[in-house]
């Protein structure tokens, strides 16, 4: 039998083989019906009933309230980089919304916001490269801000929110693209959160919204159709056609995660895969962990070697023992493993016995 091979690739990432799979089985007949569930009609009423339950799945596990509305919008999670500003600019006197920079995503997030209206940045961890989530406290926001945005994990960098800020009656929006249901949170006190889905919901090319129903309609005349949140929210995210094969992907992720035992379950299994993790890090003085210990991700475990020389060969002989896309990003280096929820600890166990063979043999 084939060695297993684990994907520890930042996104897109794996997805969990029972939902791979399903789609294998179903892609050339769906529900029956003889044709695949990329060549069905997005109006069609097998599809609409899809995305209905794939609505009500999102609900369940996110326990959304009734206040909330249920989008999806094409493009990931950077088309929403622009689309918030667009649409909620306009909710504040000033036309400014307040950024936190926690890393390469936030950057990129504040910078493209700023071709729509003043923003600030209220905070930032560059003084540190970004290795901890900068203190942030009620009194740093602006009452009269048309929202305050944070980015809630940190690929680049491995670091993750512990807790959202109070940022008052001035709407909190998330991007948790890289932690996505994969720790219980009270969406309640977002104004918006949303999510590319190629790292814990699916394949890549859409994004989840979830949103305050109240800040729909505040888009100006001039808003693209398809990036206005009120036209997606009148035509059920299906003002084009939707990408089809991303919500049936959605669909199964969104179950597994229910056979799993919900968030809950999944941040108990989460927890401990990293902890293993960033134990091989504490123990060693071959690698170093880049986050501080305050602010580490539970999703991606960012670390450098203490011979740079040596990356080249831990990341070849990685590979050779099936551990898969452990390099980090272009613009930091180093090494990054990415454990989503998809991950099992059988790989993350994996990954620990090779760093600490790794270091037996070149420390």
């Amino acid at each position: 039998m084939k060695s297993p091979v684990y994907n520890f690739a930042a996104g897109p990432a794996m997805l969990p083989p029972p939902v791979m799979q399903q789609i294998q089985n179903d892609l050339l007949d769906f529900q029956g019906m003889g044709v695949s569930v990329i060549e069905i009609s997005h109006r069609s009423p097998e599809f609409e009933a899809l995305l209905a339950e794939t609505d009500s799945l999102i609900r369940q596990i996110a326990q959304l309230p009734d206040t909330h509305e249920v989008l999806y919008i094409h493009g990931g999670a950077q088309m929403l980089f622009s689309a918030i500003p667009l649409n909620l600019m306009g909710l504040g006197p000033k036309g400014k919304a307040q950024y936190v920079e926690t890393g390469n995503f936030a950057k990129i997030a504040a910078k493209e916001a700023a071709k729509f209206g003043e923003i600030e940045v209220v905070a930032t961890g560059a003084a540190n490269n970004f290795a901890s989530i900068p203190s942030l406290s009620q009194e740093m926001f602006d009452p009269q801000a048309s929202y305050v945005h944070v980015t809630g994990n940190n690929t680049l960098f491995g670091t993750q929110y512990q807790e959202f800020p109070d940022t008052g009656d001035v709407p909190l929006v998330a991007d948790l693209t890289s932690e996505i249901f994969s720790r219980p949170l009270d969406y309640s006190k977002f104004g918006a959160v949303y999510a590319g889905a190629q790292k814990n919901l699916g394949p890549s090319g859409l994004a989840l919204l979830l949103i305050q129903k109240d800040l729909l309609g505040h888009a100006p005349k001039n808003c693209p159709k398809l990036l206005d949140f009120q036209v997606s929210a009148d035509n059920h995210s299906m003002a084009n056609t939707i990408n089809t094969f991303a919500v049936y992907a959605m669909n199964l992720v969104l179950k597994w995660i229910l056979d799993q035992g919900g968030v809950d379950a999944l941040e108990v299994q989460n927890r401990k895969k990293a902890n293993r993790l960033y134990q091989v890090l504490d123990d060693s003085a071959f690698y170093q962990s880049v986050a501080t210990p305050e602010s580490r991700s539970m999703m991606n475990v960012c670390f450098n070697l203490s011979d740079p020389d040596l990356l080249k060969t831990f990341l070849s002989s990685a590979l050779e023992q099936g551990l898969y896309a452990l390099k980090g990003h272009r613009s930091v280096g180093g090494a990054r493993a990415s454990i989503y929820n998809a991950m099992p600890m059988a790989g993350v166990e994996a990954l620990a016995q090779f760093m600490i063979q790794f270091e037996q043999k070149n420390g």
